[in-house]
């Protein structure tokens, strides 16, 4: 036979070769180019509305909590020492569980993650509930209570998060963000201290009451998620067996991962000197406010409000804010935000001035928050999502009570508006590595533009 009859016989088996290998490759992206297992919009807008629906009631019951238990500490001792370890109690697991919970993360059914944390918040709350209704609140049962909500907060935050991707399609995540940032905002912020207020003035069973039926209705509400809920497993050589890796080569990985990643390791180290500052500045305002300002409660609350007010702001705007200046500059508007919130108490005692400030910190915090969460969802894997977020919330939220520590002792040594200025130097000095790794055509290539 000759080789054009034997390119003739090909033909046919060819084509229908190449017929069953572009089916193959429709298949697994699906219609517009749709990866196989990525939610669809209709899929993705539910899922947005439930998890917005879940941040939103957890965190109206966070905010209720972390009002609650120092109010009752106060009950239960005079003591300042004892009444600030009941606060650290809901904010140290950040700093002793975040990396062993971002493994586990990993590992595990994401939303049965998210329905344990609530189960944990039931438990301790019901505990606490009995106690108080038995007059037995102590500062070592406010302590280890605040010490499992802490838990509980460190693991849902971490699986929330991690869930995006695998829920959201590519296209949703940045509004999606967004509306989850200004819930966080919102709900923790503003609405949860002022009904944890209204709630404690009913009674102390009461407040606890309605917490403990929010973190109930939050575990419900996780049933009407639909799509994929465990880490997608990495087909990579490398990490093809880290399912039986041990938890401490698990955590490295994570670490290792994020530093070696030249975007994602300068991303977190400049969110630690900026958390850092706002550590400092909310640990020193109160005093700088009444003593040096000489602000009324009146007047100090509406200090704090620019803050959140900004925060909101920053939430809503933030995808016409992209689309107008370019994700670079709102991302560079959170270190001038920052270094403001840090100049201005230095410079002036006008409260204008200084809520203008916070205003400015607050809207940039929330602009830097979201396009960061849309970053790590795009560049990183499915499978080291849920350590990459612990080791940089670990990074960023970690830095808060060190900033606090150190603008405690700089106001001791040289003074409170110097002190301001020192950490405001620091915000500076972020600037540099901002602008030499944070470029246009990196934060493109990371978003796929």
């Amino acid at each position: 036979m000759s080789d054009q009859a034997v390119q003739t016989a090909k033909a046919p088996v060819a084509a229908v070769a190449d017929t069953l290998v572009e089916a193959s490759a429709r298949s697994a992206t699906g219609p517009a180019g749709r990866r196989a297992g990525e939610p669809t919009a209709r899929q993705g807008s539910r899922n947005a509305a439930v998890l917005l629906a879940f941040t939103a009631v957890t965190n109206l019951a966070d905010g209720v909590t972390k009002i609650a238990l120092p109010l009752l500490a106060t009950r239960a001792s005079a003591s300042p020492a004892q009444i600030s370890a009941v606060s650290l109690t809901l904010s140290l697991p950040w700093l002793l569980v975040a990396l062993h919970v971002g493994v586990l993360v990993d590992r595990v059914d994401r939303r049965r993650l998210l329905w344990g944390a609530n189960a944990l918040r039931l438990l301790a709350l019901g505990a606490l509930i009995e106690a108080a209704l038995a007059g037995r609140v102590t500062i070592p049962v406010l302590c280890v209570v605040g010490a499992v909500l802490g838990v509980a907060e460190v693991i849902a935050l971490t699986s929330a998060s991690a869930l995006i991707p695998a829920l959201i399609p590519p296209e949703g995540r940045e509004r999606v963000n967004a509306w989850i940032a200004g819930a966080e905002t919102v709900c923790n912020e503003f609405c949860g201290p002022f009904v944890g207020g209204l709630l404690l003035a009913a009674g102390t069973g009461f407040a606890l009451g309605a917490t403990w039926v929010s973190y109930l209705v939050a575990a419900l509400i996780l049933l009407l998620l639909a799509g994929r809920f465990r880490a997608a497993p990495d087909t990579s050589r490398a990490d093809a067996d880290a399912a039986a890796e041990s938890v401490n080569r698990q955590i490295s990985g994570g670490l290792r991962y994020l530093w070696q990643h030249t975007l994602l390791r300068t991303m977190s180290l400049i969110l630690t000197v900026l958390c850092a500052c706002w550590g400092a500045w909310l640990a020193l305002m109160p005093l700088f406010a009444t003593d040096v300002m000489r602000l009324s409660p009146r007047e100090y609350g509406t200090l704090l409000s620019a803050l959140g007010i900004g925060g909101l702001t920053g939430a809503l705007a933030v995808t016409r804010v992209n689309r107008a200046l370019g994700r670079r500059w709102v991302m560079f508007a959170d270190l001038v935000g920052t270094f403001a919130m840090m100049a201005v108490p230095a410079l002036t005692t006008d409260l204008w001035a200084v809520a203008a400030a916070a205003f400015v910190g607050g809207m940039g915090g929330t602009l830097w928050t979201v396009n960061a969460r849309t970053i790590g969802q795009r560049l990183v894997p499915d499978s080291m999502l849920g350590r990459y977020t612990a080791v940089s919330r670990l990074f960023s939220w970690g830095a808060m009570p060190i900033g606090a520590g150190v603008m405690g002792l700089l106001a001791e040594g040289i003074g409170l508006r110097p002190a301001f200025l020192v950490f405001a130097a620091f915000v500076a000095v972020a600037v540099v590595p901002f602008l030499r790794v944070l470029t246009r055509p990196a934060l493109a290539e990371a978003y796929g533009d």
